[in-house]
């Protein structure tokens, strides 16, 4: 019989006044026990509506039924089927609009916990299963993954399980690309992203860092080195600012920089130098993960007030719920309709303040969202020593610049006739370098659906 518990087994998490002063991570995850109650919760549709929300396709019901018998490691060889990144997944996915937001049982009460169940399967794996993958001897082309984000690390993967010669370039001296740069330890541990990275190695995936394709090599270059295929998926990168007056002001960061710093440059260990303004009073400007992680890592930092502020309202807001519950328990101050001005700084160009003005919700805009106005006459100041610049990324150029016959739109995202296929042959992309910032998982979806297109475009040239 099912479990009818109409709420979603808790979650264990640290307290709210420890962690905001440390990067331990906030949820603890399921015990056995927890797992199987909440398994249990599953009714096993016949529709499953659950695996249309799953960009990867997860065979979710069968998952769950074997953790809700108690074979775990079942569980996991089930999931790792379609997603290469259970454990990553399990986190930073946004479940509440994919997966549960399909869910039967949110109808009369929460969803089952689908990502909750999935980490416990990856983590229970990861301390005791069969860790070390078996070496797959590669028997078909070569082909260059540029970036190691999600969608590249996908698309190895399953190009590795097809039997290609796979190579990963990174620009960094760590594989991962967002899972380590941008995700904060305290939501996505490093030693997580490792380990599934050290999978991907054991297979038989090769790994050059320190590698900027488009600097050291181009793309055509890679082809010339025997690669027959190249994936593009360096991401989206490039920050973008507020255009105000003061933006140059000595404490404004973009989040890129700054969760750069505080992540892939270990500025949350006392042991490293890390060059970081020691801050006290922070403004992030922005609404969606990146700017609550951008503002819960300045307060596990020391500072003392840390503003979120936004120009739309909280149910207009992109971030995971989870995120914006997380981030007002840890204390982060949260100024909606409200959007800055200006920012002010001293004679020596050091942030003061930031004058910001009250806005109002008028007709939707392009989005579907009400379009914010401003309130005349309603503009104050906040007293501030940084600002940390959350409002979106664009694609880095240096890919298209040096890619000749490369179509991109306007704002710099590779054009892709079926979502990977580019205008060379031989070269697709996929994941924010082609979509512009979007979810881990809608990334490995793409990275997916491109080791499919690769297949089949080099077993056609056989």
């Amino acid at each position: 019989m099912p479990n009818m518990q109409q709420t979603k087994t808790k979650m264990p998490e640290l307290e709210p006044a420890y962690r905001a002063s440390c990067f331990e991570e906030v949820a603890v995850g399921y015990s056995e026990e927890d797992a199987v109650n909440e398994a249990k919760r599953c009714l096993n549709c016949k529709n499953r509506p659950c695996v249309s929300g799953c960009p990867v396709n997860v065979r979710i019901p069968d998952f769950i039924a074997a953790v809700a018998e108690g074979d775990f490691e079942r569980g996991y060889e089930i999931i790792t089927v379609t997603n290469s990144l259970p454990a990553v997944c399990g986190r930073v996915c946004p479940q509440e609009s994919q997966c549960e937001g399909k869910c039967v049982r949110g109808i009369k009460g929460e969803p089952v916990g689908i990502g909750r169940l999935e980490r416990f399967c990856a983590d229970r794996h990861r301390t005791h299963g069969d860790v070390k993958k078996e070496k797959i001897t590669p028997d078909k082309e070569k082909v260059a993954v540029v970036g190691s984000g999600p969608s590249s690390l996908t698309c190895a993967g399953d190009l590795c399980k097809l039997g290609y010669d796979v190579t990963v370039f990174e620009a960094f001296h760590t594989a991962g690309g967002v899972l380590v740069y941008g995700i904060p330890e305290f939501r996505l541990p490093k030693s997580i992203v490792s380990y599934e990275i050290d999978g991907l190695k054991d297979m038989g995936v090769k790994f050059v860092l320190d590698s900027v394709i488009g600097r050291i090599m181009t793309v055509d270059e890679l082809f010339e080195e025997g690669f027959k295929a190249v994936f593009i998926g360096t991401g989206a990168g490039l920050p973008g600012f507020l255009g105000i007056p003061g933006e140059n002001g000595c404490g404004v960061y973009s989040a890129n920089e700054f969760l750069t710093r505080v992540n892939l440059m270990k500025a949350y260990l006392p042991e490293y130098d890390t060059p970081i303004k020691k801050m006290k009073k922070v403004a992030v400007v922005g609404g969606g993960n990146v700017a609550m992680d951008a503002a819960r890592c300045a307060k596990r930092l020391g500072a003392e007030e840390v503003y979120i502020i936004y120009r739309r309202s909280e149910e207009e807001m992109p971030a995971r719920a989870e995120e914006i519950h997380h981030a007002k328990e840890e204390g982060v101050i949260f100024r909606l309709l409200n959007n800055p001005t200006k920012i002010n700084t001293d004679e020596r160009g050091n942030v003061v303040s930031a004058t910001v003005i009250k806005m109002e919700l008028g007709e939707p805009d392009a989005s579907g969202r009400r379009r914010p106005v401003p309130i005349e006459g309603s503009e104050y100041d906040i007293e501030l020593d940084a600002v940390i610049v959350a409002v979106g990324t664009t694609p880095n150029p240096l890919i298209r610049m040096t890619t000749p016959g490369l179509e991109t739109n306007r704002k710099g995202c590779i054009v892709t006739s079926d979502g990977v296929t580019t205008s060379r042959e031989g070269v697709f992309a996929g994941g924010d370098a082609v979509t512009g910032a979007a979810t881990v998982i809608l990334a490995m979806g793409a990275g997916k659906q491109a080791a499919e297109k690769i297949d089949e475009y080099l077993s056609s040239k056989r």
